[in-house]
């Protein structure tokens, strides 16, 4: 079959984003399909094209997936506006190639909403087959969240969200909670699958130098977060927890923030007006690849969000299923899907949104506790049940029974 795979922030792991539609499409190339990859230029992102662009756009070859990538760079500083255009403008020109680029299947995975205008117009004007992967519940998330409230865009925006689910042949999604969204627009749930992000196990297992940032010494328990450090993400979450611990005097636990994003030259200055120097380390982002060693290293992977409800069960957070994989305890500070995954399995321990108290008591237990049955549950549960090659087996099936 021939794929055509929309999808705007498409990284490999020579890049520090998320490789899911990487993995995924990699893994359709080995079972004989021909994809070609849709992207944009991602500001934490690798496509494995390196030539120049011409007209605003290269095309070429990654480990036999096919790529066409627009130079429409795309940040998490970018203003809202800017952001909003950028989508649009992916948007358009993916809507040509979905209607003169020979395809069987049209595949369109968010974020944004408007990702689906190129498997829209595929379906409604080729008459091709399309399959609509949902990574967050839009217009839910950005409601929730403050970050649109005209009504007139919250309209447009539900109104897309119906159209896509009503016209897409198939649908997945990456949470429960998401798929409960899907089904609440009368989707029938034979058309939609629960397949979340997986954990890549034999890349985190890889024999690699471990390394530490500096300023973190070889004796200190070191907890990481590696991601976006957005509004979304809630990483003042972090920065009360550490400052209880300053205000208890306690030493030799260093929060390691690796990632960028439009919050961090405030979260910065948070740190150095309330002298947290000693405790949160900020570090630029880290290719996938090399985060392997940091990974390794660590003593605990943080898994943070802002306290809004639509988060509970509506992410499936890539830094999560990454912790699994290195086989890492971890701490999350918000209810849902992801905290019952941490407290049945006894992988971690689940604290309170917005309780530094309880987020610096949860660092202490775990400093002081023995971590290596936590670490073994970890990944356990990596192998139970997100194991990439597994989950990506089902991706398959489910894509080319259609």
């Amino acid at each position: 079959m021939y794929i055509l795979y929309f999808h705007q922030h498409f990284s490999t792991p020579d890049g520090s984003g998320g490789t899911r539609s990487y993995e995924m499409a990699k893994r359709l190339v080995a079972e004989g399909h021909k994809v070609t990859m849709v992207c944009g230029s991602y500001a934490q992102g690798q496509t494995g094209l390196t030539e120049p662009f011409h007209n605003a756009k290269r095309s070429g070859s990654y480990e036999g997936i096919d790529i066409i990538e627009f130079e429409l760079g795309y940040s998490n500083y970018d203003s809202l506006l800017k952001r909003t255009w950028t989508f649009l403008l992916f948007a358009m020109r993916s809507i040509y190639i979905a209607i003169t680029h020979p395809a069987d299947i049209v595949f369109a995975t968010t974020t944004p909403l408007t990702a689906a205008l190129p498997g829209l117009a595929a379906k409604w004007v080729k008459r091709r087959k399309f399959i609509f992967e949902v990574r967050d519940l839009w217009p839910e998330l950005p409601k929730a969240m403050g970050v649109i409230t005209n009504p007139i865009v919250l309209g447009a925006m539900a109104l897309l969200e119906k159209m896509a689910y009503k016209s897409a042949d198939r649908l997945i999604g990456l949470s429960p909670g998401i798929v409960d969204g899907i089904a609440k627009h009368g989707i029938d749930r034979d058309r939609i699958a629960l397949i979340p992000n997986g954990c890549d196990i034999e890349l985190f297992s890889n024999p690699v130098q471990k390394w530490r940032p500096e300023g973190v010494g070889h004796d200190d328990f070191m907890a990481i977060f590696t991601g976006t450090h957005g509004k979304a993400n809630g990483l003042s979450a972090v920065v009360n927890a550490a400052n209880v611990l300053k205000q208890r005097k306690v030493e030799n636990i260093k929060l390691v923030l690796v990632g960028d994003g439009k919050e961090k030259p405030d979260l910065i200055k948070q740190v150095q007006s309330r002298g947290l120097g000693d405790y949160i380390i900020f570090h630029d982002p880290v290719p996938k690849r090399q985060l392997v060693g940091l990974m390794q290293s660590a003593d605990l992977g943080l898994q943070i969000l802002a306290n809004v409800p639509a988060f509970y069960y509506g992410t499936s957070p890539n830094k999560f299923f990454d912790y699994l994989a290195a086989g890492l305890p971890v701490l999350t500070n918000y209810p849902g899907w992801v905290a019952d995954l941490v407290t049945e399995n006894k992988c971690g321990i689940a604290v309170a949104p917005d309780d530094a108290d309880a987020f610096a008591d949860a660092l202490l237990a775990m400093k002081r506790a023995d971590m290596n049955v936590a670490k073994r549950n970890s990944l356990d549960l990596a192998q139970q049940r997100f194991l990439r090659n597994k989950l990506s087996k089902g991706f398959v099936k489910f894509i080319i029974s259609l």
